[in-house]
C-alpha cells in the first residue's frame, strides 16, 4: 500500500523560527515564504483573531496583536544618516 505525500505549506515545511525573526531581512524572507501559500487568507484572519502578539501570520508582521508593515532593526536609529 502507497500512501500519497501531501504538499506541505511553507510553515510546514520550514523551521519555526524563521516565522519569528530578529532581523528586518528575516521577516521579509518569512512574508515571501508566505507568497504562494493557498492558506494565507486563512492564517492571517486567524492570527487577527487570536491577537498574535508578535511573528509573521499570512505574509503579514505582527507586533502586540497588530499588524505592522515593517521591522526595525535593533538598536538605537541614527541621529544623522550616513552620507552616500
Amino acid at each position: 500500500m502507497t500512501t500519497r505525500a501531501r504538499p506541505s505549506t511553507p510553515c510546514q515545511a520550514e523551521e519555526p523560527e524563521i516565522w519569528f525573526a530578529e532581523t528586518p531581512a528575516g521577516v521579509e524572507y518569512a512574508k515571501e515564504l508566505c507568497g504562494d501559500c493557498p492558506f494565507r487568507t486563512i492564517c492571517l484572519e486567524g492570527a487577527l483573531e487570536r491577537r498574535e502578539p508578535w511573528g509573521v501570520w499570512g505574509g503579514e508582521l505582527f507586533h502586540d496583536g497588530r499588524v505592522i508593515p515593517r521591522k526595525r532593526p535593533r538598536g538605537r536609529p541614527r541621529k544623522h544618516p550616513i552620507p552616500a
